[in-house]
């Protein structure tokens, strides 16, 4: 996997966050997402392009998850989304999906 830094805005306009994050970009990495890997370290996570849902059907470990647009503009956070959820959506406009271990 590739390994990219991703800026997201911290909401406040002026802090912004940054994750060192591993990119999805086979089906199967795409796929797995998460799954059977242990919890990222704080300040990394992993990018799944091309998604706009995601579930955390056999995660071991909450996760946070922040969906963007093509332009890696924030169009919805879920934080602390607990395993063995069947399907949360970003929405229309959410294009990839950035995966972090929850803050909480």
């Amino acid at each position: 996997m590739r390994r990219t830094r991703v800026e997201i805005p911290a909401g406040d306009g002026e802090r912004v966050r940054a994750v060192d994050a591993d990119i999805a970009e086979t089906f199967w990495e795409r796929a797995r997402g998460l799954i059977a890997r242990p919890a990222p370290a704080p300040g990394s996570g992993l990018l799944i392009p091309r998604c706009n849902a995601i579930h955390t059907l056999f995660m071991r470990y909450p996760i946070d998850a922040t969906f963007l647009d093509r332009r890696g503009r924030v169009v919805k956070c879920v934080r602390n989304l607990r395993p063995w959820r069947l399907f949360v959506w970003g929405g229309w406009r959410a294009c990839q999906v950035l995966e972090t271990a929850s803050e909480r």
